[in-house]
């Protein structure tokens, strides 16, 4: 799981074209609805998409076990200080904290710290390397991209047969840099300081998997591997694994905090944003950036300036009530720009399998929500556009 901070710059985007109203420039995912899949600092994401104006389904797919759970995690340690190894890999800072506060609840935490001090510490990025010098220990080596695989790059550079390497884990194993070591002559020796279990109120994630799956989400994030992992099985014991993955490669944007968690997504086909720095900030910054440049729909018309921003429909400023089917009639009608589309299209869209009524019915709906129902115009045995 990679370490999270709400500081760093996000990587740069062009603008879009069209100046933003003023409220949209101060809540900038107005309209948008934002699925939450993470435990850990999950108030600290969700309060920070609430004030930029989203709304937030939260659905932790999993949650860390308390320490006193863990036995497993002071075998593991008890086992790193009798090896007393020659090499430590340091994943993450919060791993790096709770491995060290376990070890002293257990008391055998100076023991721990001289362990680690008499080998060579080996980070897998700026924060692990933080905690690591907090507990009073030096690394000799960083990963340049923040990635475990960079790290194990390093020390099969220099070496590793007859060594024995401890690693501290992230609650995600990577089994291949693990055995890429072994295959190398070390001798691995590895410690989880937190482990994933499924979290209270499980009903929660099958809910936040059905509206991913309905259209009734614009974004979808994760900061961790496990998560992922977490809602594909939920979704595979609910039949609903294949219509989940074709959801979030079309209709649901996913965005996560780093390479590692992205790496279940990109093994589906599933491409997600990413930012180039691997912190929370980042990552609200450039689902920020991306709504803005591709799902939100402004067009000057002859009933006035109408803007769509996920579910927020606003006409000269004023905000419109609609319902979700001629929402997404609006939706298609506006991206045309005034372009006439097809009755085969719409009914495609909409999935109303060719029937012509429903169709009708749903362009009366929508024209009876707007305050100019003459915004959508009828093409005689063509189709329908936005007078523009």
């Amino acid at each position: 799981m990679n370490a999270l901070a709400p500081t760093e710059t996000a990587p740069t985007e062009a603008a879009p074209t069209e100046t933003a109203p003023e409220a949209a420039a101060e809540a900038p995912l107005e309209g948008f609805r934002i699925g939450v899949t993470s435990h850990r600092r999950s108030r600290d994401l969700i309060e920070a998409l609430e004030r930029r104006g989203a709304e937030v389904l939260h659905a932790p797919a999993l949650k860390i076990a308390p320490v006193n759970e863990d036995i497993s995690l002071i075998e593991d340690t008890k086992a790193i200080i009798a090896a007393k190894p020659d090499l430590c890999i340091a994943t993450t800072a919060y791993g790096m904290r709770r491995w060290c506060e376990a070890a002293d609840a257990s008391g055998i935490g100076e023991q721990l710290l001289e362990t680690l001090g008499a080998c060579r510490m080996f980070v897998r990025g700026p924060k692990a390397r933080g905690a690591v010098r907090a507990a009073g220990l030096a690394d000799v080596g960083i990963s340049s991209d923040e990635t475990t695989a960079t790290l194990v790059d390093m020390l099969l550079a220099e070496g590793v047969r007859g060594k024995t390497v401890a690693v501290q884990l992230h609650g995600y194993t990577d089994v291949r840099q693990l055995e890429r070591l072994r295959m190398s002559g070390a001798t691995v020796l590895t410690v989880t300081p937190y482990r994933w279990v499924k979290p209270d109120g499980a009903d929660r994630l099958p809910r936040l998997i059905e509206a991913a799956c309905s259209g009734n989400l614009d974004v979808l994030t994760f900061t961790s591997a496990p998560a992922v992992d977490a809602m594909w099985s939920t979704a595979h014991e609910m039949g609903l694994y294949k219509q989940l993955v074709e959801s979030l490669k079309t209709t649901v944007t996913t965005a996560v905090v780093g390479p590692v968690t992205a790496q279940p997504l990109l093994d589906a086909g599933i491409t997600p944003l990413v930012p180039e720095r691997f912190r929370m900030g980042a990552l609200i910054r450039l689902v920020c950036e991306h709504l803005a440049l591709n799902h939100v729909r402004r067009l000057d018309t002859r009933s006035g300036n109408v803007e769509l921003r996920g579910r927020s429909l606003r006409i000269d400023g004023e905000a419109v009530e609609i319902a979700p089917a001629p929402l997404l009639l609006l939706r298609a009608l506006l991206g045309a720009g005034g372009a006439v589309l097809s009755r085969e299209s719409l009914s495609e869209l909409l999935e109303l399998r060719g029937s012509v009524h429903a169709l009708d019915m749903t362009v009366s709906r929508l024209r009876s929500s707007l305050p100019d129902g003459k915004l959508v115009e009828t093409v005689v045995k063509r189709g329908y556009r936005i007078r523009v």
